[in-house]
């Protein structure tokens, strides 16, 4: 694979599509790497992760990562790129608002880790919560958000809260400082412009599966 010269502090906003089509590719590569392969083609790729061919190769190229004729990609190489422009690798400082059952988990999930997200503290109303840590993450009240920030040094929250309440707590993020916003409620939160953000609704996704699960239910009968 030709070494790219690209530097990634100013780049383009690339299509989230291939965004989001990045670390499948990445993951698939680490497994080629582990197992001492060295070269991949599109052709492969596309074969593991029935993904075009032609849409990978475009995906890649938006990197200036381009395979050699009849070789295909270095596979090392592209781990490297994928790695360097995903920005796994470097850690990004975030901050838990609502400690519930979901918030402990995402909490105690140390695989964010492996991806650059660092959970530094978490914040909740509950006082059977709050002074407590978990995994060793220190839990706050709420109303402490504005004064940790500074030391916190976090860029993103993390709201998993109840979903009438996912706005204000949004907002009082925002406020403190917060430049991403990772929602996990089913409210569609809003935020200023110049504010990133990711809505993960399991909700959303639960009602996707049914929805299939019972037309390939109802076809079958």
């Amino acid at each position: 694979m030709a070494k790219t010269n690209t530097t990634y502090n100013h780049r383009e906003m690339l299509p989230e599509p291939t965004v989001r089509r990045l670390p499948w590719y990445l993951a698939y590569v680490s497994l080629l790497k582990a197992a001492g392969v060295e070269y991949v083609s599109s052709t492969q790729i596309s074969k593991q992760l029935h993904v075009d061919a032609s849409m990978i190769a475009k995906d890649l190229s938006f990197l200036n990562i381009k395979g050699k004729t009849r070789i295909g990609y270095e596979v090392a190489g592209l781990e490297h790129e994928l790695q360097d422009f995903l920005r796994f690798k470097v850690v990004h400082n975030a901050v838990m608002i609502g400690v519930g059952s979901l918030g402990s988990a995402l909490i105690s999930d140390s695989g964010l880790d492996n991806y650059g997200l660092h959970i530094v503290a978490g914040f909740d109303v509950d006082p059977r919560r709050t002074g407590q840590s978990v995994c060793g993450v220190p839990v706050y009240d709420v109303s402490e958000l504005d004064s940790r920030m500074a030391e916190l040094n976090a860029e993103i929250a993390i709201i998993a809260v109840p979903v009438d309440h996912a706005q204000e707590m949004s907002d009082r993020a925002v406020a403190a400082g917060i430049k991403a916003l990772w929602n996990f409620t089913p409210f569609r939160i809003t935020a200023p412009d110049g504010i990133v953000i990711q809505n993960t609704s399991i909700y959303a996704h639960l009602a996707v599966m049914y929805d299939r699960l019972d037309a390939n239910n109802s076809s079958k009968q």
